[in-house]
């Protein structure tokens, strides 16, 4: 909105200092009479630029000279340059209309894909910062959500190769393949198998997702990591949980392991993409999570306060320079020890499902 008000001050303003020139000077120039039509139909519409286009054959009619050309022909000439002027108008302003409803189709689909993440899933509350490094995408290369299985609360995070809307298509099909399992698998090494098969038929021969799926149980966290950054546990140090035995990401042939963590009421799981520690420094330094900034800033009382700190680190050491890759961060702590869990599911069970948490 203020852009159009700015625009159409400065029609007006030139359209003023040409009727000046030309009625009050007695300046013949007839080509700056038409500079208001020709300024609004760059952001006005069809509308306002008639008017300004009228009020220029107006002048150019009043201010015409005996000695010079036919009023008629310079009035001609005028109307024409603003008859041009409001078509422009015209259908500059269609296509943005249809622009616009492209972009909140767009908007509209990937808020759909890209839910955030519940405050709380069972016992353990959960805050998570992400930002593609495409300002036009909500979501890019990275992955996250949870649900509620039987068992207790379940977290992914993932990376598809590539980043901001060119990972857009295989970013969705890793969601879906997701919310289509998560709930109804109690084994996440078998998930992880699963995702990757569901996955395959949407990778290209070198296209691959990191994994990193963390399931929440009382004391501890099981985590299979395919090729992902390790998470880390807050408590009174930065421990960093890389797997025992690294597997490659989804598409490569992933040898997905167990991993049991204790992880006790008042410690957190932080999880991150490698967008976190790919920020880079005026001098290309990455940004480093093994400092005591960092342990301070995870370890404020309120997880949201604990990320925007974080944020804030990452923005200090970038010096505010735009993201070379998408980020996300997940902080999650478990409040409680569950009252009443259900059995785990063995291998022959049945499993019961459970709806993913909005």
């Amino acid at each position: 909105m203020e852009t159009r008000r700015t625009w159409l001050a400065a029609a007006a303003a030139a359209q003023a200092v040409a009727a000046s020139v030309e009625l009050v000077a007695q300046v013949p120039s007839y080509g700056l009479s038409v500079i208001g039509p020709l300024l609004a139909a760059h952001r006005l519409s069809a509308r306002v630029t008639a008017v300004l286009g009228a009020v220029a054959v107006t002048v150019a009619l009043l201010g015409a000279s005996p000695a010079g050309p036919s009023a008629s022909g310079v009035a001609l000439n005028v109307a024409a340059v603003s008859l041009w002027a409001v078509l422009t108008a015209h259908t500059r302003a269609r296509a943005e209309r249809a622009l616009d409803d492209v972009t909140r189709l767009a908007v509209t689909a990937q808020e759909a894909l890209a839910r955030p993440l519940p405050d709380r899933v069972g016992h353990v509350d959960l805050a998570a910062h992400t930002r593609s490094c495409d300002p036009y995408a909500l979501l890019g290369g990275d992955v996250h959500d949870a649900v509620l299985t039987s068992a207790g609360p379940r977290l992914l995070l993932a990376d598809v190769k590539g980043h901001g809307a060119q990972a857009i298509r295989v970013s969705a099909a890793v969601l879906a393949a997701f919310r289509r399992a998560a709930a109804t698998e109690p084994d996440p090494v078998r998930l992880a198998h699963t995702l990757d098969e569901l996955l395959r038929p949407e990778l290209g021969p070198e296209d691959f997702v990191t994994l990193l799926l963390a399931d929440f149980h009382p004391g501890e966290v099981r985590l299979v990591n395919c090729g992902h950054p390790a998470p880390l546990r807050v408590g009174r140090r930065l421990c960093p949980l890389a797997p025992p035995r690294p597997s490659p990401p989804l598409g490569l042939g992933p040898v997905p392991r167990l991993q049991r963590v204790h992880l006790s009421a008042g410690q957190r799981l932080l999880l991150h993409t490698d967008g976190l520690t790919d920020a880079r420094d005026g001098d290309r330094a990455p940004f480093r999570l093994d400092v005591p900034q960092v342990h301070a800033a995870l370890a404020e009382p309120a997880l949201l306060d604990a990320l925007e700190h974080l944020t804030d680190l990452v923005a200090r050491h970038t010096g505010g320079a735009p993201l070379g890759d998408d980020l996300t961060i997940v902080l999650a702590q478990p409040t409680r020890t569950p009252a009443a869990t259900a059995p785990e599911q063995g291998p022959g069970s049945r499993p019961r499902p459970t709806r993913p948490s909005a």
